[in-house]
């Protein structure tokens, strides 16, 4: 009966150990990676400003390529809206919308992931020019991460997981423009 009291106790610490941790871990979070591609600034913002192009180089969009896709409005313009409904929990399902333009420097997204948690972030691609035939091609994510779950940001580092994807997906859109 003791070792059943003494389980329930340590269970009982570590949770409240959880919730001190998340008074004190930041509630958002941000990650960029960043490539150089050997094409003029507008070639890769034109590029890179259509949704749809991301299947070419997304790591999400081609770990699973049978997910089932939607789209609504004009590709390339404010308002536009992809949609992914994906079994692979890698995956998921939700939306992006292209919620600003900033003609050759910037495209910034809104994401609603609906599976396999809810969950809103924000996305942007920028672009800047090195010469006139390179370009930096910036991909950053932002989010918010709410107490208590925000604790859980010293186990699980945002920066590697996502950075990883964001670095195989600019390393794939700088041999998919350069072809």
């Amino acid at each position: 009966m003791k070792w059943i009291k003494r389980f329930f106790l340590l269970i009982l610490v570590l949770f409240g150990l959880f919730l001190l941790v998340g008074l004190f871990a930041p509630t958002q979070f941000k990650v960029e990676r960043s490539i150089e591609v050997s094409l003029p600034k507008d070639s890769v913002y034109n590029y890179l400003k259509c949704l749809k192009n991301q299947d070419q180089f997304s790591v999400w969009a081609r770990k699973d390529p049978k997910m089932k896709k939607s789209y609504e409005g004009t590709d390339g313009t404010i308002g536009f809206v992809s949609s992914w409904e994906s079994k692979d929990e890698n995956v998921g399902t939700g939306s992006m919308e292209i919620v600003k333009l900033t003609p050759g420097e910037r495209v910034d997204m809104h994401l609603k992931f609906k599976v396999p948690f809810e969950n809103e972030d924000d996305a942007f691609f920028e672009t800047s020019s090195i010469n006139e035939q390179k370009t930096r091609v910036i991909w950053g994510f932002k989010g918010n991460s709410p107490y208590p779950w925000n604790g859980l940001s010293y186990l699980l580092n945002f920066d590697d997981m996502i950075g990883k994807d964001l670095e195989g997906g600019l390393k794939k859109l700088k041999s998919v423009l350069e072809k």
